[in-house]
């Protein structure tokens, strides 16, 4: 009997290992890792709701109308924070490392007033690496980077509910080149300002 037992679960680990090689080779992207379950505040499916109407503003000498929505970074003097489609600029890390530099302490040191001035918003901070390793390895780094960067601000004050965690591996390259400098650009922490 329990030869046979071990036949049947012999068959079932080959088919569930054909079905993940199948899925594999399917050409789809891995789902991304993160930190939130689904439901919660900072997930993919949370808090969705229809826009707010908007209401016309009256011009005047000290009133304008503010293009887009969200946060710019045009506050901040001189846009030092302005990073790549967002008010705050990536951290960037070196080969296989989750390790924050002093560059980007700095950085971080920066980010972390903005943010303390804009209570109201919500950071998701996502974690992304270049193309070498495996998908698993990666996921594993870029989730590594994004608590780096977390728990960091966090230090500096500001308050971890208001920042979740993502990992993306390679999954979503900044630079779709292959040689060092945009995989250095990929090697990155981005700030996902809501």
């Amino acid at each position: 009997m329990p030869l046979r037992n071990q036949s049947r679960l012999s068959l079932a680990f080959l088919v569930l290992a054909l079905a993940v090689f199948a899925y594999g080779c399917s050409g789809k992207r891995p789902p991304a890792l993160a930190t939130s379950a689904p439901g919660e505040e900072g997930s993919p499916t949370a808090g969705r709701t229809a826009p707010a109407p908007v209401e016309p503003i009256e011009e005047g000498p000290d009133v304008r109308p503010i293009e887009g929505e969200g946060a710019s970074g045009s506050d901040i003097p001189g846009g030092a924070l302005a990073g790549e489609g967002g008010p705050l600029a990536d951290i960037r890390f070196e080969l296989d490392s989750a390790a924050l530099t002093d560059e980007a302490r700095t950085i971080l040191e920066k980010h972390a007033l903005w943010l303390q001035g804009q209570r109201e918003l919500r950071v998701i901070v996502e974690g992304h690496c270049d193309e070498r390793g495996t998908v698993e390895y990666n996921l594993a780094l870029g989730e590594q980077r994004a608590r780096a960067v977390r728990d960091y601000l966090a230090s500096l004050g500001v308050a971890a509910a208001r920042l979740k965690v993502v990992s993306y591996g390679k999954e979503r390259p900044l630079d779709p080149g292959s040689d060092e400098a945009a995989m250095a650009r990929n090697r990155r922490a981005h700030f996902n300002v809501r």
